[in-house]
């Protein structure tokens, strides 16, 4: 997921795909430690937009504080 498709997101969407993409890393840790996960980078993929989404957020909070 790229920034610009997360930015353009509402705050109640990027709450929701946060939920999401944590419970499907949570799944890819599972695969990964039973050996049958077949994208080993998807864990890495997966980290790094609930990162982008984190910071977004963080962002906004930020903004609307001020």
């Amino acid at each position: 997921m790229k920034i610009n498709n997360i930015v353009e997101m509402a705050d109640n969407e990027l709450v929701q795909k946060l939920a999401e993409l944590k419970a499907e890393l949570l799944n890819l840790r599972f695969q990964h430690e039973i050996n049958q996960l077949d994208n080993p980078m998807r864990i890495q993929e997966v980290k790094k937009t609930i990162a982008r989404i984190k910071t977004v957020l963080r962002e906004r909070e930020i903004k609307n504080a001020n």
